[in-house]
């Protein structure tokens, strides 16, 4: 749901837009294409991205039709190891009884202790995808894709974008070097990149956030935004889905614990993408779920987590595959 709703694709198609825009601002004019007045009708915007979403997830329904695959709208929960029940939330419910389980039901922003998501003021990615204007201030806390992503939306679109990261690099899960090329690509876009900052509270004023932060020195700051972005990872999908009722184990964080058949704790139940270990991406869940389908179809299959790339949709885009370089070095391996 993620990756088509609220993930990959609207923020690509909020990317594709923006770099259309960013085009027509800073190198029509070299190409002899001059431009008086450059509008940008956000709204259109907005509704081209639900279009390519609609049309996607149309896709996707369309496949599952073909395939005489019967889905139910609602939120599943485990009755027993063998029973599904999925709850509509209209007072409808239905029960399915199954002989093999896949737990697939993703993940959900995260947020840090003592600020609270109102989704109006202090928002994450997904109400980031809707607003309704385009902000003049952001303040963005968190460096990694996610955060990169949007913030680079929209300082294309004009707005004064900050972001606060944590760690001494963007992108920290990915090649040191990486992290410092998009830094000079997105300062380009006028973005404010703050490194080793330490994010210590976030409050709603009216219609702005006041965002407080300590620097590699300690000293303490304030940064003011018509929105606050929170872009700190997202947490396991797992609350509300009955998985002690069945005896499924999960670590302190929420994650299900599996074994290398990628099968949990009770026999016949199987987990994969964001609620079990590894990076959190959809083409990594969607390997995961061949996996599972030849694990039951009875054939051997495997899957080499080193073959599947990470994406950031910046432009240009930065992708890795494989080992980083600092994993290299830790290993003491030659490269």
């Amino acid at each position: 749901g993620t990756c088509l709703n609220v993930g990959c694709i609207p923020s690509k198609a909020l990317l594709d837009s923006s770099e259309h825009v960013h085009r027509a601002q800073a190198e029509f004019k070299e190409h002899g294409i001059e431009i008086k007045e450059l509008k940008i009708n956000f709204n259109q915007m907005i509704k081209r991205k639900n279009d390519v979403v609609k049309q996607t997830c149309a896709g996707v329904a369309f496949l599952m039709k073909k395939n005489k695959i019967d889905v139910h709208t609602g939120h599943g929960s485990f009755i027993d190891k063998n029973t599904i029940e999925a709850d509509a939330g209209n007072g409808q419910k239905t029960t399915v009884e199954t002989a093999k389980v896949i737990i697939a039901t993703g993940s959900k922003p995260a947020s840090l202790p003592g600020i609270a998501i109102d989704k109006k003021r202090i928002i994450t990615s997904t109400e980031a995808l809707s607003l309704n204007e385009i902000p003049e201030t952001i303040v963005i806390i968190g460096g990694g894709i996610i955060g990169v992503e949007i913030g680079s939306v929209y300082a294309r679109l004009g707005s004064k974008v900050t972001v606060l990261e944590f760690f001494d690099s963007l992108i920290s899960t990915m090649d040191n070097t990486l992290g410092k090329e998009l830094e000079k690509s997105l300062r380009k876009l006028n973005m404010d990149i703050r490194l080793s900052h330490k994010v210590t509270g976030a409050v709603v004023k009216g219609n702005s956030v006041t965002v407080t932060a300590e620097d590699p020195g300690g000293k303490s700051l304030v940064f003011i935004g018509d929105y606050c972005i929170m872009a700190v990872g997202r947490n396991a999908y797992t609350q509300n889905l009955g998985c002690e009722k069945v005896g499924i184990i999960m670590d302190a964080k929420g994650k299900i614990t599996i074994n290398h058949r990628l099968e949990t704790s009770v026999q016949g139940i199987f987990a994969i993408g964001d609620v079990i270990t590894g990076p959190m991406l959809a083409h990594k869940a969607e390997e995961e779920g061949l996996f599972v389908a030849e694990l039951i179809a009875g054939q051997k299959p495997h899957i080499n987590y080193l073959t599947i790339p990470s994406v950031v949709y910046t432009h240009p885009e930065v992708a890795g595959v494989g080992y980083t370089e600092e994993q290299l070095k830790t290993a003491n391996k030659n490269y």
